[in-house]
């Protein structure tokens, strides 16, 4: 850390060690876990009293950028994140290997994954499913909501549709699928999958939405609405994913052709 605060106007003290702090911890000067000098500490070093260190303080908590133990002291966030990838996720090579996409996604990180089914049962479609299921709105879906870990960190919520004329009496409607969770079953249904459309947006959580992934204060969430179509360009599911944004890193490989 350097001292280079500028105490001639401008951006108030705070916000400046608050960015001096931050760039460390993103520069990687702090690795994740590290400790932070405690706040006396802070506090003589960039010639600041303890409220504007406190001050400073609660913005890279309020980024999720820092953990404060009670009676340890603060650390630089632990919670590396998942890699997304693209091009891999919905191999079909996972599926024949008895893995969901999640599951894969996450044992290749080296982390243990977990799965909470939150319902799973018969309901009408909303307008916003039914149209990308093209079917009409109110006709019935199978819905199945999930919220997904990583060594007992909540990651994602996800909520997936599916055509109950499709999955009606299979296990997909089963809060255990089996091996290659819903897509192998889809598969095994005759719905060979041949391609999946993902929209992607960012925004800040709801308030149960931030309780249920277990969110801190100011961590947004990445809001992804997957479709899936079988070959002969059926839409079989729609799955509607919320992510916690400081969880994940979104790989994609594309082709320059």
């Amino acid at each position: 850390m350097s001292e280079s605060i500028d105490r001639t106007g401008g951006r108030p003290v705070y916000l400046q060690i608050a960015e001096e702090l931050r760039q460390s911890i993103v520069g990687g000067s702090l690795k994740p876990g590290a400790p932070l000098p405690p706040e006396p500490e802070l506090a003589s070093h960039y010639l600041a009293s303890r409220g504007t260190v406190r001050h400073a303080i609660s913005v890279l908590k309020l980024e999720g950028l820092i953990d404060i133990e009670q009676g340890r002291g603060m650390f630089v966030r632990r919670r590396p994140p998942v890699r997304r990838l693209g091009h891999d996720r919905f191999a079909r090579s996972h599926r024949e290997a008895g893995k969901a996409a999640f599951i894969a996604e996450v044992e290749a990180e080296g982390r243990k994954p977990d799965v909470e089914v939150l319902e799973v049962a018969p309901a009408p479609a909303p307008s916003e499913v039914a149209e990308r299921l093209r079917i009409r709105t109110g006709t019935r879906v199978l819905v199945r909501r999930r919220r997904y870990f990583a060594d007992g960190q909540v990651l994602e919520l996800a909520t997936s549709y599916l055509p109950w004329k499709f999955v009606k009496g299979s296990p997909i409607c089963e809060p255990n699928p089996g091996p290659g969770g819903v897509y192998a079953r889809l598969e095994e249904l005759g719905h060979r999958l041949k391609e999946f459309t993902e929209d992607v947006s960012a925004r800040m959580p709801l308030p149960e939405e931030a309780r249920m992934l277990q969110l801190r204060a100011g961590v947004p969430v990445l809001h992804l609405v997957r479709t899936a179509f079988d070959e002969d360009d059926v839409p079989v599911e729609m799955c509607d994913t919320l992510m916690a944004a400081d969880s994940y890193v979104l790989n994609y490989r594309l082709p320059a052709d």
